[in-house]
């Protein structure tokens, strides 16, 4: 490789790296394809959120079970769980007894099936 003797040329050469450097990112951008974006879909059925990437409705990927949290008929601004209202100084039982009452609404999957051809 050839030796640069001059301090102009060495400038002139890592002046030359930065554009590069530089424009690489606005020649990549302009270079890029387009992508067309499917439209959202509208109107999903019960049970069906739309699909950001796709467009199409798909069914949610947790089930609504229902919250087990409830609120008085006197203050419905504070949740409580089996009765035991939840105001913030007692929240680790609050988790607690939410957790419980989840495990307690949860119901078993079924029995894996396994088959063999023949």
């Amino acid at each position: 490789m050839a030796t640069l003797k001059f301090p102009a040329q060495r400038l002139l050469l890592a002046g030359g790296f930065a554009v590069a450097i530089a424009g690489a990112p606005a020649v990549a951008v302009f270079a890029a394809p387009a992508f067309d974006v499917a439209p959202v879909a509208q109107g999903c059925v019960g049970g069906e959120e739309p699909d950001q990437f796709t467009g199409v409705c798909i069914p949610h990927t947790v089930p609504n079970a229902g919250s087990v949290f409830s609120t008085p008929a006197g203050n419905p601004d504070i949740p409580e769980v089996m009765g035991i209202p939840c105001t913030g100084h007692n929240s680790g039982q609050c988790i607690g007894l939410a957790e419980e009452a989840q495990s307690a609404q949860m119901v078993a999957p079924p029995a894996p099936v396994f088959s063999h051809s023949p």
